[in-house]
């Protein structure tokens, strides 16, 4: 027989986890004649000294918990199944070692956004136990937000999540320390102290408002039975967009040429149109109060006819914070405060992963042998997650 071809066909396998424990052992010599003392290896490093888990253990909990949002009790069931009785508690003491390691690396992160000019603002509840109440209370997780690639700029795409015990304006202002720039957010008001003069941490920032969250008022004002004022200003929005997706990706200078020529003449005739509605209607009729609410941010909201860096939308902000609503759901809450910032530190890390396309497992593992290694904090940039280069054995 002659062979004339082949046929290949693939099935898709999976080879399921398994937990293994790994013995170290280290044997100790000494000199028959007792010319010399005693010698041994040393003890392998390990990020929670005298712990049983090895710091792949610990990145696989951790990007179980904060990524694939599986609550640590799920986690102690699947151990549990597994023959591996590791209770929830020790389970959330790991995380908390995890959080404790990482600090450096997250606050170095947290410093470079603030050295760049433009960044993107959100909050969103975190409930944590009020230990002797017996009951959640409701803290906030602060998302700062850098993300470039819409222009093609030259800084990785970044988040930072902090976790504050409120909403109030103050948090941001102090989160923005040293930060000079745009900052995009949302209506909320608690922002509106970081454009003053007064403004503590730096001087007073340009506040870029969101489009989107301004079309949802009108969208949200809107009767069943249709209202033409509405159809109206969303077409006017709906065409902003239309051209934003034209200029997508190209750089500042181009975007701003074009939303020049395009953009400022539709934004005029939207304010025009705004300002007619605005005389017209109740200001107490929920459309009245839409209307009034993209009049009352106009300013923020046309920055992005100033600046091509500036998107016309918080969605950046939104799309990060977007796993945290998930986490919340399913763990509930979170156990005290510092869990609460624990949560904050390793979301960071997972977060700022997926925006730059690197496996979340792959790098907290390297993330916690170095660290447990002794990583020096002088060359701590090289463990940012946009530094992290895959060996072949992650493929």
């Amino acid at each position: 027989m002659v062979r004339i071809g082949e046929d290949v066909s693939k099935r898709l396998d999976v080879i399921p986890a398994q937990f293994r424990v790994i013995v170290t052992i280290r044997p100790r010599y000494a000199c028959p004649k007792s010319c010399a003392g005693v010698v041994q290896a040393p003890a392998p490093v390990h990020l929670i000294e005298g712990g049983t888990p090895t710091e792949a253990l610990l990145a696989h909990v951790a990007v179980a918990r904060y990524s694939e949002h599986m609550p640590l009790y799920r986690q102690a069931q699947v151990f549990a199944r597994h023959g591996v009785p590791v209770s929830r508690s020790v389970l959330a003491d790991w995380m908390g070692s995890v959080g404790f390691h990482i600090t450096p690396v997250v606050d170095r992160m947290h410093a470079i956004l603030c050295s760049s000019t433009k960044l993107f603002m959100d909050e969103t509840t975190a409930p944590v136990l009020d230990p002797g109440r017996g009951r959640t209370k409701t803290g906030y997780l602060w998302a700062l937000v850098r993300d470039d690639r819409s222009w093609n700029g030259p800084d990785p795409p970044c988040v930072v999540f902090h976790y504050a015990p409120g909403r109030a304006g103050a948090h941001a202002e102090r989160l923005l320390d040293g930060f000079d720039g745009v900052l995009q957010v949302d209506g909320y008001a608690g922002y509106h102290r970081l454009a003053r003069p007064e403004r503590k941490g730096g001087t007073p920032l340009t506040l870029a408002h969101c489009w989107s969250h301004g079309r949802r008022e009108i969208i949200k004002a809107t009767p069943k039975a249709g209202s033409p004022v509405a159809d109206e200003i969303l077409a006017r929005i709906a065409a902003l967009y239309r051209i934003e997706g034209e200029v997508r990706g190209r750089d500042a200078q181009a975007r701003l040429q074009i939303r020049g020529e395009r953009s400022r003449p539709l934004v005029d005739e939207l304010g025009t149109f705004l300002r007619a509605q605005a005389e017209r209607l109740s200001p107490k009729s929920n459309m009245g109060k839409a209307v009034a609410y993209l009049l009352n941010h106009w300013k923020g909201l046309c920055v992005f006819l100033d600046d091509g860096r500036v998107e016309m939308d918080t969605n950046a902000a939104e799309n990060s914070i977007r796993p945290l609503s998930l986490s919340r759901k399913n763990a509930l809450f979170a156990g005290h405060d510092e869990g609460g910032r624990n949560w904050a530190r390793i979301a960071s890390l997972i977060g700022t992963c997926k925006l730059n396309g690197v496996e979340p497992f792959a790098y907290m593992t390297f993330l916690l042998e170095a660290l447990a290694a002794g990583h020096p904090q002088a060359r701590i940039d090289e463990l940012m997650p946009w530094n992290h280069k895959p060996s072949l054995a992650e493929g």
